[in-house]
Formats: structure tokens, sequence, C-alpha cells
């Protein structure tokens, strides 16, 4: 790991303000533009707060108050040794909506960060406005497609499965972050893979990684899903998570998504009562938010203004 990288390297300025807010007993790095309706924007993994640069400042000059944060564990939030749990994550989003001043927030969750937006839409239904979910099925979805579809979801969440074994963050770490530049190369669609603009979010992914015990943090959340499976904390987690939604969610996927395969995320809808939308979004992987971002942008918007 390289000496140097700090939590300085996530704080890029720009037409946006960094702050740092207690919530759910831990500080959180949060960055903020416009005013408006308050819309919190999840990270998913191997990312930060940056995923959603461009978002953000397309959401606040709409109308909407845009705050993008770093995950428990991620950038310059806090990184205690546990709460990786789904749970407390679902608890960090919702007491940041209070930290921030509002009772309730609409929520767009990418990756790992739409897991947590379905959890908290779950368990704290009426924090959560609206929700837009990309590139993430809902929890008991794939749970179930890991039994279900051995040559398919399983063999797709091989990485994952990696994550599992001690101490594995030091090879993630390892060589610059190499590992985590092949993770988004095989997760991404190939359009995006060949642009500028890849090469760059590669390059800050790789080094935020490298802050200091991010990388523990980061795969403490995917060895919760595992641990946790064959204990009654997970057994819990899934009885609440069985939960219809109530809250209007509009789930987009990207048809070449190879962490999260198409089928596995299209079976959502079923545990959503409210108004509901699937949409597959042509020649996008995993990374959907930096793939596709005016259309994404757009039906963002459109949710969010309905």
């Amino acid at each position: 790991m390289s000496a140097q990288v700090d939590e300085a390297c996530v704080l890029t300025e720009g037409p946006w303000t960094h702050r740092f807010v207690g919530a759910n007993g831990s500080r959180f790095h949060v960055v903020e533009a416009g005013t408006g309706p308050l819309v919190l924007l999840l990270h998913g993994f191997p990312e930060f707060w940056w995923a959603w640069h461009d978002v953000l400042t397309r959401l606040a000059d709409a109308g909407f108050r845009a705050v993008a944060i770093d995950l428990r564990g991620y950038g310059a939030s806090d990184k205690p040794p546990r709460g990786y749990d789904g749970y407390t994550m679902a608890a960090d989003v919702t007491g940041l909506i209070r930290a921030l001043g509002e009772r309730s927030a609409m929520i767009v969750g990418a990756g790992a960060g739409g897991m947590i937006g379905w959890a908290a839409a779950a368990f704290h239904p009426k924090m959560v406005s609206r929700l837009v979910v990309l590139g993430a099925a809902h929890p008991l979805r794939l749970r179930a497609a890991l039994f279900s579809d051995p040559r398919g979801q399983a063999a797709a969440s091989a990485s994952i499965l990696r994550f599992q074994v001690p101490r594995y963050e030091h090879v993630l770490t390892k060589n610059d972050a190499a590992l985590v530049g092949e993770l988004i190369e095989q997760w991404s669609g190939p359009r995006w893979t060949q642009t500028a603009a890849y090469e760059e979010y590669v390059a800050r992914c790789r080094e935020a990684i490298q802050i200091p015990q991010a990388a523990f943090c980061a795969l403490e959340a995917y060895r919760w899903v595992f641990r946790s499976a064959l204990r009654l904390q997970g057994y819990r987690f899934v009885k609440l998570m069985q939960k219809p939604l109530v809250t209007p969610t509009l789930q987009m996927h990207g048809e070449l998504d190879t962490a999260v395969l198409p089928r596995t995320a299209q079976g959502s809808g079923r545990y959503v009562i409210a108004p509901y939308e699937w949409r597959l979004i042509p020649d996008a992987g995993h990374f959907l938010h930096q793939e596709a971002p005016d259309l994404v942008t757009g039906e963002i918007l459109r949710w969010l203004k309905a």
C-alpha cells in the first residue's frame, strides 16, 4: 500500500461543498450541491462519492439538494472496525437524512449502494419518499439467485466469494490496487472502457481504495452478507426484507452487467407494492451512472419529479 495515499485525495474541489456530518455514531463525508428536496446518492463498490460528481451537479441544476456521501468505511468517512451489516448501513442512511435536517429523502443507489437503498426503504418506509436503484437486485432476489442459478449469478459472484478470504484486502490494494481496475473492467460494458473518462475514473477508484482501512471496510460488508446467511441476524434481516416496499421505485439495469445479472435483478419488482418501473439499459454494464450518464440522469429526474 502506498504510504502517501490519504483522505485528502477524495476532497476534490468543484461546484459543490464538502462537509462532515455525524450520524448513527459515525462521521460521514458528504458532498452537497443545490437547494430543494433532498436526494441522497449512494455509491457502490469499489467507488466513493465521486461516482456521482456528474449526476450531483445536474440534479442541483434541476432544483434538488443533491448530497453524495462516502459510505461507512469509504473515502473520507469514518472507518470503524464494525457496522458493515445491512441494518447498520440502512440506519446510516436514515441517520444522515435526519442529520441533514430533513424528515425524508429520495434515495439513488448504485451497486452496493442500491442494496443499501432497498434495505433503507424496507426498514424505514416513511423516510424514503422515492427510490432509484442502479445495477442492484433486491437483496432477497440476489440471495435466491446465488442458490438457484449456480452457472449464472453464483458464477458471476465468484470474485465476491473471494472477498471472504481473511486479509484479502491486501490483495485488493496490491500494485496500486490493480485488482480494483480489473474488477471495474470486468463489470463494465466495452463501450465505456475505451474512453478517457474511464481511465480517469479507474485511477480515482484505485487511489481511494488505498486510503488506510478502506479496503478492509469495503470487504467487510460483503463478508457480512455471507456470514449472516447462517446466523440468526441474517434470518432476521431476511424476515424484515420480505416486507413489501411502499416507496415508488425505479430500477435500472445494464444489459451487459456481469456483476449482477439482469435476470437476477429482474424479479425485484415482486417486493414493491408501490409504483414500480424496470428499465434495461442497452450496451451498458454495472456502472450505469458512468456508462450512460445522460440517459440515467434523465430517468432519475423523471422519477424524482413524477
